[in-house]
């Protein structure tokens, strides 16, 4: 990655990437590269993989699909992305998405401002982008994503009442 006062080139393949609960997280900006205006990150999601029901009480969340079909929920609404798909959710808007395919999704993740992006490298374990084998999740990473959470102002929701 090169970075000046007015640029910042990432080519492909590269940025610090981690494990994040079974997901490829490649950060390709950092908030502190942008003066905090926003973080970019690569999330190679695998298959069946969720995240659930949450808000951001600091920053809005926008994806773009890249690869595979990603199926995202607010309120009532059930979004079927696809390549090509613009998602964006602003702050304090319930989301959750799920990769519904039985392989690997690929889209981009911007956090604006940035600095949540501390938190999944906080949460996660770092890897190489060239290690595509996930490790498996454990109940100790759902507990430290829970107990860390409200740090970075994200609230996890309870799963609706059946």
């Amino acid at each position: 990655m090169t970075i000046d006062q007015y640029n910042i080139v990432m080519q492909p393949g590269e940025g610090n990437a981690s494990w994040v609960l079974g997901d490829l997280y490649t950060f390709k900006v950092f908030s502190e590269d942008t003066n905090q205006t926003y973080a970019l990150i690569e999330i190679v999601m695998q298959p069946h993989s969720a995240v659930p029901s949450h808000k951001h009480t600091k920053e809005n969340e926008s994806f773009y699909i890249q690869e595979g079909e990603v199926e995202f929920q607010t309120f009532e609404q059930i979004i079927l992305a696809t390549p090509g798909t613009f998602l964006h959710f602003p702050q304090g808007q319930p989301h959750s998405f799920r990769n519904i395919s039985g392989e690997p999704a690929k889209f981009l993740c911007w956090l604006t401002p940035g600095g949540l992006e501390k938190f999944f490298r906080e949460i996660g374990t770092p890897t190489s982008e060239q290690n595509t084998t996930p490790p498996a999740v454990t109940e100790a990473d759902i507990n430290k994503l829970l107990t860390t959470a409200p740090k970075y102002g994200l609230e996890i929701l309870p799963p609706p009442a059946c």
